[in-house]
């Protein structure tokens, strides 16, 4: 698939790494601040250290969609986000994803070389479809029920499998007919947003319905409370839960994996991967 100046081979499960640079994300927020500003330097050490690890994107986001957040003014997705997007282009030569919802940051990090949009509201807010369509990149569609301020509150679904996978063929048609190509669309079912631990078991468990759709398929699974309510761990204490739902993810399907924990992850999904491999003179039946 191509993502701007970049060429991604989706026969295997990708990487993508998280850079969120807002003070508030429910992980990894504020860890790029000092004395209450960004400091492109962390987030460039950061990026590097998960390229490094094995990183094949870095999705850069400006706001924070966890349950609760407020969500930004424009100009502060705007400060938070392309000086990033900028440098890591420049300096380290990245394929760099942006994780907005708003058209005009979408319009800035194309030009400042981002090579992939991935938006959580898929692409619903005025003026988006246009910015999409007009910048020839790849979008990444997500579900979501509600916003993020109310996503958790009591999300309910008849059938959360058949309900994500119609709205995601849904708003794929939609694109379509604003002039956005199928070979650049990704789907993402949205785990954690407006759903329950049991919408997120389903969805997981039957992911390869959506896959059977024919898109690229990424999920975020990466420390998401679905871990407190399985494991009663703290974010800190997720990496292996977050490691056995990645390799669910990659068993049925997934094309790219969203994750915090590169370097782990991409070991697991290299033992993972080696299990189909045949050794050079081996029969293949013995």
């Amino acid at each position: 698939m191509r993502f701007g100046s970049h060429n991604l081979d989706l026969s295997r499960p990708r990487l993508m790494g998280i850079l969120n640079t807002t003070p508030d994300s429910f992980s990894d927020g504020g860890s790029y601040y000092q004395n209450g500003q960004l400091s492109l330097d962390l987030t460039l050490q950061r990026a590097r250290k998960m390229l490094e690890e094995g990183a094949d994107i870095i999705d850069v986001g400006g706001e924070s969609t966890r349950p609760g957040a407020r969500p930004p003014s424009e100009q502060e997705e705007l400060d938070r986000v392309i000086p990033v997007v900028e440098s890591l282009v420049k300096e380290l030569g990245a394929l760099v994803s942006v994780d907005t919802s708003s058209p005009a940051v979408m319009r800035a990090s194309v030009r400042a070389g981002a090579g992939l949009i991935n938006d959580v509201r898929a692409l619903q807010r005025e003026g988006a479809l246009e910015a999409v369509a007009e910048s020839g990149l790849p979008v990444c569609l997500m579900h979501m029920q509600g916003q993020p301020e109310t996503m958790q509150a009591q999300p309910t679904y008849s059938d959360p499998v058949v309900e994500v996978i119609d709205f995601l063929k849904a708003r794929a048609a939609e694109c379509e007919r604003a002039g956005i190509d199928r070979e650049r669309l990704i789907l993402d079912p949205g785990f954690g947003f407006g759903k329950t631990l049991a919408h997120n078991l389903a969805l997981l468990r039957q992911l390869n319905d959506l896959v059977a759709l024919g898109f690229p398929v990424l999920v975020g699974l990466s420390r998401k409370s679905m871990m407190d309510k399985l494991l009663g761990r703290d974010v800190s204490e997720r990496l292996p839960g977050s490691l056995a739902l990645a390799l669910a993810a990659a068993e049925r399907g997934a094309h790219i994996i969203r994750v915090h924990d590169v370097a782990a992850t991409r070991d697991v999904l290299k033992v993972w991967s080696a299990l189909d491999e045949t050794p050079t003179g081996l029969n293949p039946t013995h």
